[in-house]
């Protein structure tokens, strides 16, 4: 069973699938490990769902009804909503799941899939919900000023030459742990497992492609990166 960090509530999931028999099995599994469980079974009412009652986490079916998967993230990421998105596929096709990574989702999961890896996802969200909370009540910890850029983990506020940044949520995350040890090197599988705070089975093309996304945003020159470098053969670091 997950050991949820705050005793005093219990998270809640929202389940959107479409499939009657595998929302069940969600919805039972996630109860038994101690989790408030909400369902839709169409993107519309998981829309609805999301905007009204609050969760914590969100599993989402990339096809369904009504709205995709991956319009109802981008429609709640409009919104400013930063709840976090477990995106459901059922095709392994490397466009599923970068389509469901620019939608701003935060994870995505194949079927068929091992319900205890997807809880233990579901779990790594959660501390990430608990490691933010953290940050927010450290205020000395909040600003990380490297000269042009300035990230505020507080307001989860990004500006660069005193220009505002628009970064997805997984980016900023991404953005702000490389930048609060600046000149340290970060392998792909550190990034996975202190970011997404999860092992990825070797899978680190989400890296990747959160990088070049933040390199577009953060370079003056994205071919050429001198703040977000690779250093071969190791990793990822930010240099001042």
């Amino acid at each position: 069973m997950a050991a949820l960090s705050s005793p005093d509530r219990k998270f809640k999931v929202l389940v959107v699938e479409d499939d009657h028999t595998l929302r069940e099995a969600l919805r039972y599994n996630l109860v038994a490990d101690g989790y408030n469980v909400v369902a839709a079974e169409d993107g519309g009412a998981g829309l609805i769902s999301a905007r009204q009652d609050d969760p914590d986490v969100i599993i989402l079916d990339l096809m369904l009804p009504s709205l995709s998967g991956i319009e109802v993230c981008k429609a709640l990421r409009r919104d400013g909503s930063i709840v976090p998105v477990i995106m459901l596929t059922a095709r392994d096709a490397e466009i599923d799941r970068v389509g469901g990574l620019e939608s701003g989702a935060d994870d995505y999961v194949t079927k068929p899939f091992s319900m205890r890896e997807l809880i233990a996802r579901v779990g790594a969200q959660v501390r990430r919900i608990d490691m933010l909370k953290l940050v927010s009540k450290s205020p000395s910890d909040q600003i990380i000023d490297l000269g042009d850029l300035v990230i505020n983990r507080g307001s989860r506020a990004v500006t660069l030459g005193g220009k505002s940044l628009e970064l997805r949520p997984r980016e900023f995350d991404l953005l702000a742990h490389l930048a609060a040890n600046p000149g340290r090197v970060y392998t792909r599988d550190q990034l996975l497992q202190d970011v997404w705070g999860f092992e990825y089975s070797g899978d680190t093309r989400t890296v990747d492609v959160h990088v070049r996304w933040l390199r577009l945003k953060i370079e003056k020159d994205p071919s050429k990166p001198t703040l977000l470098g690779t250093v071969r053969g190791v990793g990822y670091r930010i240099s001042v």
